[in-house]
């Protein structure tokens, strides 16, 4: 047998996930010879190939998630690795808009907030999200990784999550590694175009709320109308502290830069004042995806793949939000509902080129996504330790706007030389992320209720007691007006190469290297404007009564002239610069030791250096910044054994690292629309350290079909929790961090897919398959605290452990119970299915209480359905989709809980959602 026809044999199994390309040309007709009859190797192939299995385009740093040729061509068993892979055909079946909601039908896989991916109970910081094999920095300083929301389904080709840990990742691997791969060179030419609409129960055709901001708000761009103010960019830029600048101009220079030109800047009309909108729209998407390949030599094929994307979804949210005495939850300090209308525009782009000559590839991929959240908010409620001996009743409005940026370019080369024997994979990417939230502002309006019967009802005093007051003047116990102006850019450079040696069959060793370099800047000011007591001229007006009119009309020109105005800055450090350098090298053997036993081990060193550093001219004694040093060796290993045909058991053991990230440690202030709380960073954290130990059994029955069980265990050194800044009650819900001295954390979890064959019952069900996936994560974890002397660093200062810390509290972000069922009908012949989904996590903790209760969150059991069927008009072959999703309208709930009572922080009703869309295909 020629050893060209052994190596094409070869790669359809053991190189059809490294290099999907050289695999699609393959499918494309490469005959085999009579000789090749007797070959087992080719006779694994063909019987590979009779079971009509798509197989997934995979792309992953070092390759070989497929090693043997006896192995079937499904990755998951295939495979050396605990992995689930999402095909297109998978992600489709969901109905998802966005590979995160595509996830959280993955076995053990949770999805939280805004598209941040829980991993067997462990939180987003401890997922590893990956573009073809290379990292991406995220735009949100308050996710660890890029938020998959914002990764629209027609981009991606597959999504793998792969729970165990093997040499060729990197070694911040907590709960798992996602590894997206966008779409290659396509097997024809196609183009597609679709549009949606949405209804949503609680938003569609309901009233809203707005404010003006710019033209394009609702293309998820803005005009220039949010750019920082003239005067405040000038002070900036000039480095002067704002109290050393004059508070008011001169008549000698009327244009100086002073206190009062800045403040008169920070409350334009447009930006600052709520509006009512009657009749919001539906939410509509629209995409369209073309794609060719070109034969532009003998055996050289080109291919371009092209999409974009645009989507407008608005919501809206009254979320409850209660406050209480530290002790005593039956007694409410503080009780209001907060009226919230987002609207969010997701655009994207992707552009790639493939490249296939003979058994080598090189694809360049470049793309774009701009996510975009435009969220006006009012606040009614009652608070009774302000105002008067009966308490204060408040409003609070908030305008802001929050945009998100992801352009990513990424070169990867796949090449074979030495007849085969050798495989060389390169990868080389540069990406940036941008995120800016200007003009996000805050302001408060009071009514005190402090009257007086025995006066005039338009006194002043009763004026002031019986209306909503926004106050300006500092030493009033109701100034709370704030705008604050984020900038954060982050630029990533990787590039690594891997070698594997072929050379004995049933053998392969791999060596790589990886580099990876992330600087991030940010910034981040909070200001606010106050009207000082003392007038300029002679006029008799209490300036509290300027707060009766809107926010953009407070301070103008004639508050200008008539008072004294100020600005005040409340940040110490508006500016961190950090950066995140790793350099890693691993080496990684696969050998197929028998029939029936494959052993997969390696070992990675990683030497890191991660700083948190103030610019230049900021100075403090403060630990504000951090300076790590480490380097690890990282082994990972795990054994395959076929035990009997199609049943098969792995056993894995690794050692992982979890690095603290940027938003952890940056002390700063972020305000995370989703949670509706503030976070703050905290420098003297340290990294955390794993064990991972997993065993598994898997028992396959034809296809697709399988039932898996698997136990998995983790003991983390100073694993880091999201704690509540603070003790002296649950008035203050900021979020800071610190580093709990040790956690376990064990389960177990099942996996089910089973298709029953419908073609005997002829009829409609003739070319039909009823199709049940199942499966169900239980975990759990324990805190452990070896010395309950021990001290744990905070944002606040050194605190005792017992303090932040209880022994044998579970990890925040972990359910004990996770489950999803789907139950539905394919066509095999065509585009037809039809499926209900349901999804199930039972409670876990969101941030870790400060001598309070934890918060809580209980996300329940929420069900959807989704349909999917061609249909041929006008001679347009089209797709038509029907998605119902929270059909009996699952509520969100966060809390706290002792046995006084319970209060509410974050919990609000969500709507049930009808989507219709149709794609046409070219």
């Amino acid at each position: 047998m020629s050893t060209g026809k052994r190596l094409a044999g070869l790669l359809l199994l053991t190189s059809s996930l490294t290099f999907p390309t050289f695999a699609h040309a393959q499918d494309q007709g490469t005959a085999q010879g009579t000789e090749d009859a007797e070959d087992p190797l080719l006779e694994a192939v063909d019987a590979a190939q009779e079971e009509d299995y798509d197989e997934p385009e995979v792309s992953v740093p070092g390759g070989g998630i497929i090693v043997t040729g006896r192995r079937n061509r499904d990755p998951v068993r295939g495979s050396t690795q605990v992995l689930n892979v999402l095909t297109s055909e998978d992600i489709a079946r969901t109905g998802e808009g966005d590979i995160a909601g595509a996830l959280s039908r993955v076995t053990g896989l949770s999805v939280v907030g805004d598209g941040r991916v829980f991993v067997r109970g462990l939180g987003d910081r401890y997922s590893l999200a990956l573009l073809n094999g290379l990292p991406l920095p995220s735009p949100e300083p308050l996710s660890r990784v890029v938020p998959l929301d914002i990764f629209p389904t027609n981009v991606i080709a597959s999504s793998l999550v792969q729970k165990t840990y093997s040499a060729n990742y990197p070694g911040e691997f907590g709960g798992g590694v996602i590894n997206l791969t966008t779409r290659a060179i396509p097997v024809e030419d196609f183009l597609t175009v679709s549009l949606s609409g949405e209804y949503d129960s609680e938003t569609t055709f309901e009233n809203g709320l707005t404010y003006f901001g710019s033209d394009w708000d609702s293309l998820g761009f803005d005009n220039g109308n949010r750019d920082i103010p003239s005067f405040l960019r000038q002070a900036i830029d000039s480095g002067i502290p704002l109290d050393q600048l004059p508070l008011d101009a001169t008549v000698a220079d009327p244009n100086a830069l002073t206190r009062e030109a800045i403040a008169g800047q920070l409350l334009p009309t447009n930006l600052v004042t709520l509006q009512r909108q009657d009749n919001l729209p539906a939410n509509v998407s629209a995409n369209i995806t073309g794609g060719a390949s070109f034969e532009i030599g003998d055996g050289t094929y080109l291919g371009i793949i092209a999409t974009a994307g645009y989507q407008n979804q608005r919501q809206n949210r009254s979320v409850r939000n209660q406050r209480a005495s530290i002790d005593d939850f039956s007694f409410i300090t503080e009780d209001s509902t907060n009226f919230i209308t987002d609207e969010n525009v997701l655009v994207n782009g992707l552009l790639s080129f493939g490249l296939d000559f003979g058994e080598n590839t090189i694809r360049w991929t470049n793309l774009y996504i701009r996510d975009t959240l435009k969220t006006a908010r009012l606040a009614e409620g009652f608070d009774v330790t302000l105002g008067s001996a009966d308490g204060a009743d408040l409003l609070r409005q908030r305008t802001a706007w929050f945009e998100r940026q992801l352009i990513d370019t990424q070169l990867v080369g796949e090449f074979e030389f030495g007849d085969g024997e050798f495989q060389l994979d390169t990868r080389a990417g540069y990406a940036r992320t941008d995120r800016e939230a200007p003009f996000n502002a805050q302001i408060l309006y009071a009514r005190s209720n402090d009257t007086t019967p025995d006066e005039p009802a338009d006194s002043l005093r009763n004026v002031l007691g019986s209306n909503f007051i926004a106050y300006f003047e500092g030493d009033n116990e109701f100034y709370n007006q704030t705008v604050s102006f984020d900038d954060l850019k982050e630029e990533n450079y990787a590039a690594g190469a891997d070698l594997t040696w072929s050379g004995i069959d049933g053998f392969d060793l791999t060596v790589g290297y990886a580099w990876s370099d992330t600087d991030r800047r940010s910034e981040s000011r909070i200001y606010s404007p106050l009207i000082r007591p003392d007038v300029r001229t002679d006029v008799n007006f209490d300036p509290a009564l300027l707060g009766l009119r809107r926010p953009g009309d407070i301070i103008n020109g004639a508050t200008l002239a008539a008072f004294n105005v100020d600005v005040l800055d409340f940040v110490d450090f508006p500016v961190f610069d950090a950066l995140l350098e790793v350099h890693a090298a691993y080496g990684q053997v696969r050998w197929v030791a028998t029939d029936t036993v494959t052993v997969d081990v390696g070992v990675r060193y990683e030497d890191a250096v991660q700083r948190v550093t103030l610019p230049e001219g900021q100075t403090t004694t403060l630990p504000v910044e951090t300076n790590l040093e480490n380097d690890y060796f990282l082994p990972g290993g795990t054994i395959t054994w076929e035990f009997i045909p199609d049943l098969q058991l792995r056993v894995s053991a690794s050692k992982t690292i979890a690095r603290p990230q940027f938003r952890e440690l940056v002390d700063q202030i972020y305000f995370d629309p989703i949670s509706n709380r503030d976070f703050r960073g905290n420098a003297q954290l340290i990294d955390s350290e794993f064990t991972n130990l997993e065993g598994r059994a898997e028992y396959y029955m034809g296809g697709r079909n399988r039932v898996s069980l698997a136990g998995f265990y983790k003991d983390i050194s100073n694993p880091i929790e999201p704690i509540i800044l603070g003790g002296s009650g649950t008035g203050d819900l900021t979020t800071t961090y610190a580093n709990a001295p040790e956690a376990t954390l064990f389960g177990a979890e099942v996996e089910f897919v089973y298709g029953f064959d419908l073609s005997s019952w002829g009829g409609f069900f003739e070319t039909k398959e009823l199709l049940v996936i199942a499966n169900y994560t239980f975990t759990d974890s324990e805190l452990g605290i070896p010395d309950p002397d021990a001290i744990v660093p905070t944002v606040v200062g050194d605190v005792p452990v017992s303090i932040v810390f209880e022994e044998g509290n579970p990890l925040v972000g972990q359910s004990d119970h996770v489950a999803n069922f789907q139950i539905g009908f394919e066509d095999f012949e065509k585009t037809q299915q039809a499926f209900f989904l349901f999804n199930y996590a039972s409670e876990r903790v969101t941030t870790r209480g400060f001598a309070t209760p934890d918060v809580v969150e209980n996300p329940g059991l929420t069900v959807d359905f989704v349909t999917r069927s061609d249909l041929d008009a006008w001679g347009l072959p089209l797709q038509l989709s029907l998605e119902v999703r929270n059909i009996f309208g699952r509520n969100n709930f966060e809390f706290l809980e002792n046995e006084t009572g319970r209060i509410e922080v974050n919990s609000f009703d969500i709507g049930t959602r009808v989507q219709i869309g149709v794609q046409a295909k070219f």
